[in-house]
């Protein structure tokens, strides 16, 4: 089993070079917060992730992508309603 202090380093490494903050409830369940490497603003915030089934290093890379899609997806929302055209993306997320 992966310890909890493993567990967020390794999170926080698979968002690199974005800064990424990953703590733990007391129920054990994660929240992770990735910001914005030129503002400072939290780009993705999810919370209560269960660490039940982050047992495996294909878990925890599986939970990274799918937070990676996830900020992404928000990322273009922004973009797309802060006045860029629809299917124009800012070069930063290519």
């Amino acid at each position: 089993m992966i310890s909890i202090l493993e567990l967020r380093n390794i999170i926080e490494l698979g968002f690199l070079p974005l800064r990424c903050q990953c703590t733990v409830s007391h129920d054990s369940s994660l929240t992770v917060k990735v910001f914005d490497s030129e503002t400072g603003r939290v780009d993705l915030l999810v919370t209560g992730i269960s660490t039940v089934s982050l047992t495996s290093a294909r878990a925890i890379s599986n939970l990274v992508g799918e937070l990676r899609t996830e900020l992404v997806a928000n990322q273009r929302g922004f973009f797309i309603g802060g006045g860029q055209l629809a299917g124009q993306m800012p070069a930063k997320l290519l």
